[in-house]
């Protein structure tokens, strides 16, 4: 069984049990926190999936390092984690229980790609606009400023993209002209 499915059934069993045990939103505040620490460090990434290293050293690195900041129900979950051997996909396991949450509570994901800035008008018209595409769903919009993008906007959600940026309008008229036979290279 590949790593994403049996991560995804880690994630919803996870997810479930949270659920019953009224912790959801302390477990889903863990995840993030849990992902954030290792975007941030690659070493402790990399420990986690180094199978020289023996689990009881990973739990020994997991606790000392998330033990105090954690629900028990999270911390339980790396035991039985370390126990099974799978430390590895503990990453792929806390993206999963982020989108699996994200989906029950209806939330959508989308990320707009501009030049500059947003100002609050702008960040409230995209907003509305992925609330609009996905059928009225709550809306947790990501930034990100490129200089590349030149003007307009990259609008991602999920995996539909909305490329409205200069950039790619100016390519689009360059791959025109390449087509039309009767212009000439000035």
């Amino acid at each position: 069984m590949s790593d994403e499915r049996v991560a995804s059934r880690y994630a919803k069993s996870l997810l479930e049990l949270s659920q019953e045990k009224g912790s959801l939103e302390k477990v889903y505040a863990d995840m993030l926190s849990f992902t954030k620490t290792l975007n941030g460090s690659r070493d402790l990434s990399l420990v986690l999936r180094n199978p020289i290293i023996k689990h009881d050293k990973k739990l020994a690195i997991l606790n000392s390092v998330f033990g105090s900041s954690m629900s028990e129900l999270t911390m339980a979950f790396f035991r039985i984690i370390t126990q099974k051997n799978r430390e590895a996909i503990l990453e792929s396991v806390a993206v999963e229980f982020v989108k699996q949450y994200n989906l029950i509570s209806g939330i959508q994901k989308a990320t707009v790609t501009t030049a500059v800035p947003l100002t609050p008008e702008l960040r409230a018209t995209f907003q509305q606009m992925v609330v609009e595409r996905t059928g009225g769903m709550k809306v947790e919009l990501q930034e990100v400023v490129n200089p590349a993008v030149v003007g307009g906007y990259i609008l991602r959600i999920g995996d539909q993209q909305i490329d409205n940026s200069v950039r790619t309008n100016v390519q689009k008229l360059k791959n025109k002209f390449k087509e039309n036979p009767y212009i000439t290279k000035l």
